[in-house]
């Protein structure tokens, strides 16, 4: 009896101690992990994996590479992986002050009318609230259940 594939977690990140942190953090969760360390070999990437779920950093070598990469993958990926869920984990307040995703107790605008993501959290993120948003975004590998 074969067991079940792992989900894939594609991380985007060109800090090599954070994507060393995260590969961790989500292997030990039983995730597979993948790595890209800019937009361009992300996108190539999940073209090719089909990752279920991406986390993606915004301030990458070319700066804001993390924004093009969403708007590219929604608009040109192909169609089996232009809805992946992403949760953007990224210092950009910290240099841009623009409101990129909505409180949860935002009356007026929907997460998909700011960048089209499912979670935004800021770095440093604890590691028990990005797996919260992972599990939330994706069935955990063990949770039979299915809720």
């Amino acid at each position: 009896m074969t067991s079940p594939a792992k989900p894939k977690i594609l991380v985007v990140e060109d800090d090599a101690d954070t994507v060393e942190a995260l590969r961790v953090l989500f292997e030990n969760e039983g995730y597979e992990v993948l790595t890209a360390s800019d937009a361009t070999s992300a996108f190539e990437l999940n073209q090719a994996e089909k990752p279920d779920l991406i986390v993606l950093d915004i301030m990458m070598p070319s700066g804001t590479e993390g924004f093009h990469f969403v708007w590219r993958l929604r608009r040109e990926g192909d169609e089996a992986c232009r809805d992946v869920p992403i949760i953007v984990v990224s210092a950009v307040h910290d240099t841009f002050p623009l409101k990129l995703y909505p409180d949860q107790s935002d009356p007026v605008y929907a997460p998909h009318e700011y960048l089209p993501v499912q979670a935004f959290l800021d770095k440093p993120a604890e590691p028990s609230q990005l797996l919260a948003e992972v599990r939330r975004l994706l069935k955990s590998p063990g949770d039979a259940s299915g809720d």
